[in-house]
């Protein structure tokens, strides 16, 4: 169904950005895979193979003979075509009868999940269309139809990745009671992992730092592993983990405060920074809507926080999330330079952000929520129940 989905998509956005053909060419796709080819076929290929969507509807599949049955399978493409000792005859004569003014190919200078084309298969289809000739002049970037594609969820990824925030959260909720000073933060890592086997998941991301679990003030930051270090009382605890579930992930960040003797309630400067992320959270997603560019809701996050006494967070306030933790082009992030062109992507509708900022409290630890959203035409929809209260740890 998704296949059907994004090829028939495919299509539309081919119309859209008035493309003539999207094509796909890849080999030996267990070892350096596209990330396009989850939405074109179920398994890998071995050979050369191509994967030709046109503006007119129909869609080829060019694969080794032996791969063909598994891609006919499918039900998706207009024409399946095999071959023994090479592509280029499939190939060449597909094209020639397209005569498309454009090749869109998986290339891009900004957007790591659009250039999923090696240098070495662009020097290949390259020599293969001045066979027939075809200038290399005609290949184009398929950027736009690739971010188009991971960032305009159907109802059916939306409802896999709504699926696994609703195991996460769980899993936050079951960990919360085990929580406790003295316990370190690769125990509360192992019970969490081994909530997510018992359900038969798979992890949001590498399982040496998902989840990832920072305890008190000084830790390494995001996306390091879990440590011996014991909770402590009077410590900022935080965690961010997130699941897969049949093929979508989710990405959620929680935080704890560890009371000391005697307290009932979080210090003063410890509920600041967390009220200030909460709010943080919510006017980007009162902002959030399409049309807008991600620099600007960036901004307004991060301008509040800053205002409020803190530094600024290093890092961009959210990204898209789908088959992977990161996954899609446009971003709510800040002008840098290792951002290239993601913050000024404008925002559309149907795709899926996190919200993550965060601020250090002194000798206490880091403060920081991740919720996840969903742009409607008219603004966003929370995916994840948002934190509006510090979890406390007796």
């Amino acid at each position: 169904m998704l296949i059907q989905e994004k090829v028939q998509q495919a299509v539309s956005l081919l119309r859209e950005y008035d493309i003539d053909c999207w094509v796909t060419f890849v080999r030996e796709s267990g070892i350096m895979r596209d990330p396009m080819l989850d939405y074109l076929i179920r398994s890998d290929v071995t050979w050369h193979s191509a994967f030709i969507v046109s503006r007119t509807g129909e869609a080829w599949a060019i694969v080794g003979q032996m791969d063909k049955q598994s891609v006919e399978d499918l039900g998706v493409y207009t024409n399946v075509l095999g071959f023994v000792e090479s592509i280029k005859d499939h190939l060449l004569a597909t094209l020639e009868q397209l005569s498309p003014r454009q090749i869109a190919v998986n290339y891009s200078q900004t957007s790591e999940v659009c250039d999923g084309l090696t240098h070495g298969m662009f020097l290949t289809l390259k020599e293969m269309l001045a066979e027939i000739g075809l200038a290399a002049d005609r290949l184009v970037s398929s950027e736009k139809i690739c971010s188009s594609l991971k960032a305009r969820k159907t109802t059916y990824e939306i409802e896999r990745i709504t699926k696994a925030i609703g195991h996460t959260l769980e899993i936050f909720d079951l960990v919360t009671p085990y929580i406790r000073p003295g316990r370190t933060e690769k125990e509360i890592a192992a019970f969490m992992i081994s909530e997510v086997e018992k359900r038969g998941l798979g992890f949001g991301w590498d399982k040496s730092h998902c989840p990832a679990v920072f305890t008190g003030p000084e830790t390494a930051g995001a996306h390091y592993m879990p440590t011996d270090r014991p909770v402590e009382r009077g410590h900022v605890l935080n965690m961010d983990f997130g699941v897969k579930f049949e093929d979508y992930v989710s990405d959620l960040q929680r935080t704890f405060y560890v009371l000391e003797e005697g307290e009932s309630e979080a210090p003063t400067e410890v509920q600041k920074g967390f009220d200030t992320i909460v709010e943080a959270i919510r006017m980007a997603a009162a902002a959030l809507k399409p049309g807008v560019q991600g620099v600007a809701i960036d901004k307004l996050a991060r301008d509040f926080i800053v205002s409020r006494g803190y530094d600024e967070f290093p890092h961009g306030l959210g990204h898209q999330v789908g088959r992977f933790a990161h996954d899609g082009t446009a971003l709510l992030g800040p002008p840098w330079e290792k951002y290239a062109t993601k913050p000024f992507e404008a925002i559309e509708e149907n795709m899926v952000f996190t919200i993550e900022p965060r601020l250090k409290v002194a000798g206490r630890g880091v403060v920081t929520m991740e919720e996840m959203v969903l742009v409607t035409a008219s603004g966003t929809e929370f995916l994840s129940q948002p934190q509006t209260e510090l979890i406390l740890i007796g």
